[in-house]
């Protein structure tokens, strides 16, 4: 029985066990939400930039950006057939909503009893991640703080988020300590950290110079490499908002915009790239109109009009996609989903998994009834044999450096799934791999692991990886139907 099945069996039990007891509710919500997409959350300071990332995921405006804090109530963006909305009050039955993009409340609403907003779009991304915008932390405005904080600390009695996406211009204390209330309430123990750091705004790094990104890259990979930021993040990475959202919502008139101005050549538009107030400038006269060039760089920023200019330039022929293309692979965005794809959606089960066990937890910590004991020690049973999760406690514990491995750091990180879970990741192999060229690495591994963990010299908690590692090696030989190992 894989651990889906044996997670849906012991959420049953406890649902007959807590037949008209609160907890019964809570029960029977996560075990519906092991059928759903992931839930990713999205969070941070206020303007960090967490509504752009949200429109440059789903490939559509759907969330406002402009200068105010537009994010004052939680809001789910999940997939359906048709574009529709609704305002769920805290008591009551929701209320539909005009199905605008993005959605807005009619004048009088009353936001405090509102306990979130919810949208269905037929976007593609939509179909396996159902995305949370939350109000930014350190507003302004007390009560959409407030709401973010009660929404993630709702997570530790039962909640189902899966995954957190968190956005910081630079790394202060109370990002950190944000971090911490987010890992205490979504994780158990030594679970997976399912939050991934996002260094946002990445353009305006060093000044906004055409090596911005470049800086933002530094500065990210110093990040990752700080034990403190590993044991809350899975990793961080520089992401330039408004390039990757007008990878995916440019429209033709912009396009246009941008070719007009590459082709007025060089020593025409330098001058306008010096600053946003000469690009602005009505008494500088070029081949764009001043509300064009307001629109471009509300789009794109300076930083993404050179950087297009440039490519325009190079190729003359390129095409709107192919440029759009380009900014999503030079944003962050290409990298961005990448990761979400292999580092959350590949390990979907085992993260709805932890979840269901999380509810269990609080279930039956909360309440205990006669039957609770006996939940628990099935709920701890499965935590301890299901091999996806020993390989979370040891990924976890490299991260915190409660395993010192720095030999072997990111072999070992590979082989455990910590960069994707597909098995020509974690072998360090081409996705082209042939079976043949599969099977060697695997014996390759499983021989390194074993030697490992067996040689007399390796410390204790080293070897304990090792023999986990090995393991994985196993279970990846049984899935692809290799037998045998040379070792």
């Amino acid at each position: 029985m894989n651990l889906t099945a044996r997670v849906h069996d012991l959420l049953g039990e406890a649902a007959r066990a807590y037949r008209g007891r609160p907890g019964e509710q809570a029960v029977r919500a996560v075990t519906a939400h092991l059928a759903e997409p992931l839930k990713v959350a999205i969070a941070g300071r206020v303007k960090a930039g967490k509504s752009t990332l949200l429109n440059a995921l789903v490939g559509q405006q759907v969330a406002a950006t402009d200068a105010g804090e537009c994010t004052r109530i939680v809001t789910w963006y999940g997939y359906g057939d048709h574009t529709a909305a609704w305002a769920d009050p805290t008591t009551g039955e929701p209320i539909p909503l005009k199905a605008t993009v993005p959605v807005v409340l009619p004048p009088g609403a009353p936001v405090a009893d509102l306990a979130r907003l919810r949208m269905e779009l037929p976007a593609p991304w939509l179909a396996s991640m159902t995305l949370i915008d939350t109000p930014g932390t350190g507003s302004l405005a007390f009560t959409a703080g407030a709401r973010t904080e009660r929404f993630f600390a709702q997570q530790s009695d039962g909640g189902t988020v899966d995954a957190v996406l968190y956005l910081m211009r630079q790394l202060h204390s109370s990002d950190v300590d944000f971090l911490r209330m987010t890992a205490d309430a979504t994780a158990h123990g030594g679970s997976l950290v399912t939050a991934l750091g996002i260094l946002s705004r990445a353009d305006e790094m060093g000044g906004g110079t055409d090596e911005a990104l470049d800086h933002a890259d530094r500065i990210a990979a110093d990040y990752r490499r700080n034990s403190r930021i590993r044991s809350l993040v899975h990793t961080v990475v520089p992401l330039a908002g408004l390039l990757a959202e007008a990878s995916g919502t440019m429209d033709p008139d912009e396009f246009a915009g941008l070719r007009a101005l590459a082709g007025a050549g060089h020593a025409a538009t330098a001058p306008l790239m010096v600053s946003t107030s000469r690009f602005l400038d009505p008494a500088r006269r070029t081949v764009v109109t001043t509300a064009g060039r307001e629109a471009l760089l509300r789009r794109l920023g300076l930083y993404g009009i050179r950087f297009s200019l440039r490519l325009l330039r190079d190729d003359p022929r390129l095409t709107q996609e192919q440029l759009c293309g380009a900014l999503a692979e030079h944003s962050g965005l290409t990298r961005l989903r990448t990761l979400l794809t292999s580092q959350f959606a590949e390990r979907r089960d085992v993260l709805k998994a932890e979840s269901a066990l999380r509810v269990i937890d609080a279930v039956t910590g909360s309440d205990g009834i006669p039957a609770a004991g006996a939940l628990r020690r099935r709920m701890e049973e499965i935590r301890v044999n299901a091999h996806e999760f020993t390989e979370i406690r040891i990924l976890s514990d490299l991260r915190t450096a409660r395993i010192r491995a720095k030999a072997q750091l990111a072999r070992i990180e590979r082989v455990l799934g910590g960069e994707g879970t597909d098995v020509t990741t974690r072998l360090n192999l081409p996705v082209t791999a042939s079976p043949a060229r599969v099977r060697e690495a695997l014996d390759a591994e499983h021989a390194y692991w074993g030697r490992l963990a067996r040689h007399p010299l390796t410390r204790p908690d080293l070897a304990r990886a090792a023999t986990v590692a090995l393991r994985s090696c196993e279970v990846l030989a049984a899935r692809h139907q290799v037998t045998g190992f040379s070792s």
